[in-house]
């Protein structure tokens, strides 16, 4: 009988091991992460809620949505524009999305998405200045611009001009309200948010959208399976109705 006994618990032990053991394979694999770098203040592509750590605008909700349409757990990570190529070869991030617009230079260091939004650029001024009626006034005149933008490019490409580069689209817009520099050349709806923000009470835009361009999501260089996976998820985005929905919530009126 005590020998049964004893059967019996060894018995219940083993089978009680390997029920723990059969549980232990039932964890659920962690989530795949998606690590994405931006540069948020880039209203209203990027940029942080007042009072809060949170990142929101147009771009954060489209890569969301996208790395969910994925399956992946979405962490955003802040760095400055001329750090997220960089950040993508060395491998730290595992995609760029910033308003990032698709160049010849910029396809030769990191592989893009399919465009998800065109913009163009524009020169901002302070209301006061009547001189500047576009870009064909500046020459010779002080530019500020968000370094390594197109903004940049353009400005450089004016005769005589003297461009300040800075590091935000922030900081460039305070140098213009302070009169350090006589215009602002940016991507226009970022321009046009900061003008509907309050930016309006002391500057205006002037001359015409220029250089249509496409933005898209960058991935390390030949990374042409992430690539796809994202211009998969885009296009399922824009099927079912989920990239209209953030597009207006941003900019009201969808485009077709």
């Amino acid at each position: 009988m005590k020998k049964v006994l004893v059967f019996i618990m060894a018995l219940c032990a083993a089978v009680g091991m390997l029920v723990a053991g059969c549980g232990g394979g039932e964890k659920k694999a962690e989530q795949k992460l998606l690590r994405v770098g931006t540069e948020p203040t880039f209203a209203p592509f990027e940029f942080q809620k007042e009072g809060s750590s949170e990142y929101t605008g147009f771009d954060m909700e489209l890569i969301r949505a996208i790395g969910k349409q994925m399956g992946y757990k979405v962490e955003i990570l802040n760095m400055g524009f001329d750090a997220l190529i960089p950040a993508l070869n060395a491998a730290n991030i595992d995609v760029a999305i910033a308003g990032m617009s698709i160049t010849e230079d910029r396809k030769k260091a990191v592989t893009f998405s399919e465009p998800y939004y065109t913009s163009g650029l524009i020169v901002m001024v302070n209301k006061d200045n009547n001189e500047v009626k576009s870009i064909d006034d500046l020459k010779g005149k002080k530019i500020a611009v968000q370094i390594g933008t197109t903004g940049e490019g353009k400005a450089r490409s004016v005769a005589d001009a003297k461009v300040s580069a800075f590091n935000t689209n922030t900081e460039a817009a305070i140098e213009l309200k302070n009169k350090g520099v006589d215009a602002v050349i940016n991507d226009s709806p970022v321009v046009g948010y900061y003008l509907a923000q309050g930016g309006a009470k002391d500057a205006k835009t002037v001359g015409s959208v220029m250089e249509a361009e496409d933005y898209g999501i960058a991935v390390k260089k030949g990374n042409d399976k992430l690539a796809a996976d994202i211009n998969k998820a885009l296009a399922e985005l824009k099927k079912n109705g989920e990239y209209d929905k953030i597009y207006k919530a941003w900019f009201g009126e969808v485009k077709k």
